[in-house]
């Protein structure tokens, strides 16, 4: 279906865009590449064909999209780790404050699945500070980001965060296996009043993190988030057969300082 003139607000697809293609219970993240195809159960797609149609039109027996941040995250990003399911990024997003113009630190990249989405969350305005040590880690990350993200607003480092002393962040989140060893620097990093996130697959991590937070961190909170899909069949609505269940404890606290030693305090 091609735009008229009473459809002027309706978005069409152009080379390059990329788009979601869903056939049945199948989805495929793709860039629309003129002298290129797409081959699957539901036939052939000419990306050609695709150029000056809406987004959100079906093509055969295909469904086409634009797609959202998190059809990028789940059928875009190439992974190398185990990233931050949207389910728990989202509600990271939320917890930590995060809106345009914020700044936030982030420890442990990995594939960049919640850099990106940190990135979309600060807006062109705002910034992404990411430290990774695993330099194969941080190339496909970095490779991420550059295909993805829709502003240049994520600076990524390969190495260790002790040395960087650029702080007054907003908010910052650890994700590495010993989030615990990053309390300090996190504190040292983060503006007054600054939101931490952490994320953890293990019970015993939650509490390793708890004995170190100390007096520099309060309002701790822990949690876990699950979600459960349902069938879309009228006739017989129930839970589908198999879910994501637990992908990991989540740990939100914000920083603190005693009176004691505000130096400021009364002048």
């Amino acid at each position: 279906m091609r735009a008229t003139g009473k459809q002027v607000n309706m978005k069409t697809i152009a080379e390059n865009d990329l788009i979601l293609i869903i056939y049945k219970d199948k989805r495929y993240l793709k860039k629309v590449q003129i002298d290129k195809s797409f081959h699957g159960k539901g036939g052939i797609i000419n990306f050609a064909d695709l150029t000056g149609m809406f987004f959100g039109t079906r093509y055969g027996q295909y469904e086409i999209y634009e797609p959202t941040v998190e059809d990028i995250v789940m059928y875009g990003i190439k992974r190398e780790t185990q990233i931050v399911f949207p389910k728990d990024s989202a509600f990271i997003c939320f917890r930590l404050g995060l809106m345009h113009n914020s700044r936030i630190l982030e420890i442990g990249t990995g594939s960049g699945a919640l850099t990106f989405i940190f990135s979309c969350a600060v807006g062109p305005g705002g910034s992404v500070v990411s430290f990774e040590k695993e330099e194969r880690h941080y190339k496909n990350a970095k490779k991420n980001i550059e295909h993805f993200a829709k502003w240049d607003n994520a600076k990524l480092y390969c190495g260790d965060v002790a040395e960087y002393e650029d702080g007054g962040f907003d908010a910052a989140f650890i994700d590495v296996r010993e989030p615990w060893m990053h309390l300090d620097k996190a504190s040292e990093l983060l503006k007054g009043s600054g939101l931490l996130g952490m994320i953890v697959p293990t019970a015993n991590q939650i509490t390793d993190i708890l004995k170190e937070l100390n007096n520099r961190f309060g309002d701790i909170e822990v949690l876990e988030i699950m979600l459960r899909r349902y069938k879309t069949v009228a006739e017989r609505v129930r839970p589908v057969d198999r879910m994501v269940a637990h992908t990991g404890y989540l740990v939100f606290a914000r920083k603190i300082e005693d009176i004691k030693n505000n130096a400021d305090y009364g002048e």
